[in-house]
């Protein structure tokens, strides 16, 4: 590698006119950058990462070999537009994953901070990535996912088009969703609610109190038969006070495409007790 006023760069990497590296950046041979890129302090972009402007790529990001970052969206209507894709600080992007741009300049690929897309992960065209998110090896979110904080998406789950994860909900592995996932839900197989994120709420620091709310909640929204606004209404009657509680009934009300169901090995006694333990 070089040292020089672009950090240090690999003789053979390909760095276009367009792009906008802090000083201290990092990137490795073959590497491709080409298009409108702006890239923060503390990146690292390693051998044959290709990147695509228009992209902001924030500070202390690493890249890992053959990732794509910026591919025009694989869509039928996608006319060519210079669209974007804005990512945020401190995420990695490990070997083969992809990131599309959005379809139309009114939208944007966004993905916040403190991600970890592992091996072969696909973000497709206008997703929201909120922070602290995991996407596995393989893991794919279709077009327009919206994921809010501390989702985690399991190795080969996948999520529908247009499809909503809540805080701190989990996908298992080799599963899919093509309705809403709630926060704080457990999804396995298709559409299948199994429980309750325990142990991802703990790890978050969510209280005790709220983690007990939330299992409450389970047991009225999931398991005692009522009918999906009657189970809201209760759950708010009796535990609306819990901010926890607002957060999951606030996203259910607001969901276009509904929400999956139990499964009925969720039903046994305990279940939501030793989800994702």
């Amino acid at each position: 590698m070089t040292q020089g006023t672009a950090g240090c760069i690999h003789s053979t990497a390909i760095i276009g006119p367009e792009v906008s590296l802090a000083p201290d950046v990092a990137v490795g041979p073959y590497a491709i950058l080409e298009g409108p890129i702006r890239v923060g302090a503390g990146c690292r972009i390693h051998a044959r990462a290709h990147l695509i402007g228009p992209l902001t790529l924030g500070c202390h990001n690493e890249v890992f070999p053959n990732a794509i970052l910026g591919a025009p969206a694989q869509h039928l209507g996608y006319k060519g537009e210079p669209t974007r894709v804005e990512i945020g600080d401190h995420n990695i992007f490990r070997e083969n994953v992809t990131v599309h741009r959005a379809t139309t300049h009114s939208w944007v690929t966004k993905i916040g901070s403190h991600n970890f897309l592992m091996a072969g992960a696909h973000v497709a065209h206008d997703c929201i990535v909120g922070d602290r998110c995991i996407l596995a090896n393989n893991a794919l979110l279709g077009g327009h996912c919206v994921m809010e904080n501390n989702v985690f998406v399991s190795g080969n789950a996948a999520a529908h088009q247009f499809c909503r994860l809540g805080r701190l909900s989990f996908l298992s592995g080799t599963s899919g969703i093509s309705k809403d996932l709630p926060p704080f839900i457990i999804i396995q197989e298709i559409n299948q609610v199994m429980g309750v994120n325990i142990v991802g709420m703990r790890r978050a620091g969510v209280p005790s109190s709220s983690i007990s709310a939330v299992r409450q909640l389970y047991h009225i929204v999931y398991l005692q038969g009522r009918s999906l606004p009657n189970a809201l209404a209760e759950a708010e009657a009796t535990i609306g006070h819990v901010p926890e509680v607002q957060e999951y009934i606030r996203f259910v009300r607001a969901s276009t495409r509904g929400i999956a169901g139990v499964a009925d090995s969720a039903r046994m006694p305990g279940r939501d007790l030793d989800a994702a333990a």
